[in-house]
């Protein structure tokens, strides 16, 4: 049985992801704020605001096993707007949630995770990669989490850690709803990927043999979805 390390788990995908780890026998426990939101029988809280990643250290210990690190937590909503229009603080929400949180609470689970040769999963999403007019905020700390996983990947491959970046289209979440409508596109669920169904592919990545694993995954709706 392993020990994951989760965040974002009260959101739609984040939900879906604990419920697959614990289904599949592991001990998970999930960190972050308003975790009354949290409906996954079976794991073990921690309260922490991702906002304020400089106050991790104190709110985070250090566990004596942890095989995994699963980060999930994000937002978008709150930056989407044309770059003359995004302010400071909506950029400093979103680079501090979506990346200097990550980076923080990786870098304060690096000894556990040495220790046991563990796995860093980064859910990072399709527009990470490339520009979208109007959510610039959101895919430019998408792109910094991207750097983070590549480099990370480099530096502690002499101690044992995988570290995977999974790359989702479009998954059917509320979120998404909201982005949606603020950037007046149309949504429709049933096109979409099924959170359960990208859980599902976490999951299966975490559970590689000793000798392989999945650095990058990009997963898409099935054709007969959209």
């Amino acid at each position: 049985m392993s020990e994951i390390m989760m965040t974002g788990a009260t959101g739609g995908i984040g939900q879906a992801v604990a419920a697959a780890l614990v289904a599949a026998g592991h001990r998970v426990t999930v960190v972050g704020r308003d975790l009354d939101r949290l409906h996954v029988p079976g794991v073990r809280a921690v309260t922490a605001d991702l906002s304020q990643p400089q106050n991790l250290a104190h709110a985070v210990a250090e566990p004596g096993q942890l095989d995994a690190l699963v980060h999930c937590a994000g937002i978008s909503a709150e930056a989407i707007a044309p770059v003359a229009g995004t302010g400071l603080s909506a950029w400093r929400e979103t680079m501090t949630v979506n990346a200097l949180a990550a980076a923080e609470l990786t870098r304060l689970m690096l000894p556990a995770l040495r220790r046991s040769r563990g796995h860093v999963l980064f859910l990072n999403s399709a527009r990470g990669t490339r520009a979208v007019p109007g959510w610039s905020a959101f895919t430019a700390s998408k792109a910094a989490l991207q750097e983070l996983a590549d480099s990370l990947r480099a530096e502690e491959a002499g101690h044992g850690v995988r570290v995977t970046t999974v790359y989702p289209g479009a998954t059917a979440t509320e979120q998404l709803r909201q982005v949606r409508a603020s950037l007046r596109r149309g949504y429709d669920p049933e096109q979409c990927i099924q959170p359960e169904s990208l859980a599902a592919m976490v999951a299966w990545v975490l559970a590689a043999p000793p000798d392989a694993y999945v650095s990058e995954l990009t997963v898409s709706a099935s054709p007969a979805s959209r």
